[in-house]
């Protein structure tokens, strides 16, 4: 069996801030100790520059310099695999090729990304970084297409290019929603791209018909203006608030659909989770997102609100549509984004890395 250390230099597993980056590490560390190897985290340094500045990227590198250190001195002997999540630009592995070569074990990074367009610039440094912790792993494992095509086109020798779809940390779906409830949107309500995703989401409550209702999980530091932002549809939509797993699954046990327009997600495990559930969504169709969803008609971006409201009118109008799209997305789940088919997938390229060891 396997003793692996997992880091992940944007956001510890550990971090006490909810998002996605979390989640998802936490679900890889499941999914790789599920038949029984070791997984434990080697380190809760973060390197992370948000703004591209050179003085904040050489003070990280002086501190992973002396984690890596101490970790090539205290790393337990019986570790044979180091694993990094989400290696990129603004959060480059600053210890795992370092430990690894000086401990003689093999490197395995998921969801890493290239960036060619940021060698030149304010973070030029971490890019190049990035770039080199990429050409140490042995194997890369991406989650969606759209990562890998500058992987393939820098691959460097013969490094493995492995795919791993994102996925939730359990192996059997939950009941199907009886689709009986409100529309539903999960995200958290912060500046930028989720901001957008909301903006957006008013603009397509704005040309819906008839009679609907929406309820929001979810907060964060933007509240306020998406409060603003659903104030004219009144009582119609409802704030539940930042809601734990089980709690959400109460909610999606009856949700009628999911409406998350999707702007700039890297992939986003709410679809995941509600299709889990057998909740249709509606999303538009963007890189990223589409890796998750089940092949539908969905709005394009150029469509726009409109594109939106057409499609969850659809929805609304037709309760056979739903369920028929639901119990669809639930096969779709079960087949490629459950634990026990992420674990097989890692561990048929990893295993013999570990094999191949002298």
């Amino acid at each position: 069996m396997a003793q692996v250390a997992f880091y992940a230099p944007m956001k510890s597993p550990d971090s006490p801030k909810p998002s996605g980056d979390r989640e998802m590490a936490r679900n890889l560390m499941a999914a790789i100790g599920a038949q029984g190897d070791t997984v434990e985290l080697a380190s809760q340094l973060r390197i992370y520059d948000k703004t591209g500045d050179p003085e904040v990227q050489e003070a990280l590198h002086s501190k992973a310099r002396t984690e890596a250190d101490r970790l090539i001195r205290t790393l337990p002997p019986e570790t044979n695999l180091w694993v990094t999540y989400h290696n990129y630009y603004k959060a480059p592995d600053l210890l795992g090729p370092v430990v690894c070569r000086a401990r003689g074990i093999p490197y395995v990074q998921l969801e890493s990304t290239r960036a060619t367009s940021r060698l030149n610039g304010p973070w030029a440094g971490f890019a190049k970084s990035a770039h080199d912790a990429c050409d140490a792993a042995q194997v890369i494992f991406y989650h969606t297409a759209n990562d890998l095509i500058t992987l393939d086109r820098e691959r460097f020798g013969a490094q493995n290019l492995v795919e791993l779809p994102p996925f939730l940390p359990i192996a059997e779906l939950p009941a199907a929603s009886d689709q009986i409830g409100p529309m539903l949107t999960v995200g958290m309500m912060r500046p930028g791209d989720k901001l957008a995703s909301y903006t957006l989401l008013a603009e397509t409550l704005a040309h819906l018909r008839g009679d609907w209702a929406l309820d929001i999980a979810g907060d964060g530091p933007a509240r306020a203006e998406v409060e603003a932002l659903m104030m004219p549809f009144g009582n119609r939509v409802r704030f539940l608030g930042q809601l734990d797993r089980a709690a959400l699954q109460k909610v999606y046990r009856h949700a009628a659909l999911m409406i998350w327009p999707g702007v700039n997600e890297a992939y986003g495990m709410v679809y995941l989770e509600a299709q889990a559930s057998g909740v249709p969504v509606v999303a538009q169709d963007r890189p990223g997102v589409r890796d998750v969803l089940l092949a539908s008609d969905h709005p394009t971006v150029e469509s726009g609100a409109e594109g939106l409201a057409k499609r969850v009118q659809t929805f609304l109008s037709d309760a056979d549509l739903r369920q028929t799209e639901g119990h669809s997305a639930q096969r779709h789940i079960a087949a490629r984004h459950l634990l026990p088919a992420a674990t097989k997938r890692f561990w048929s390229a990893v295993r013999p890395l570990l094999e191949d060891r002298p």
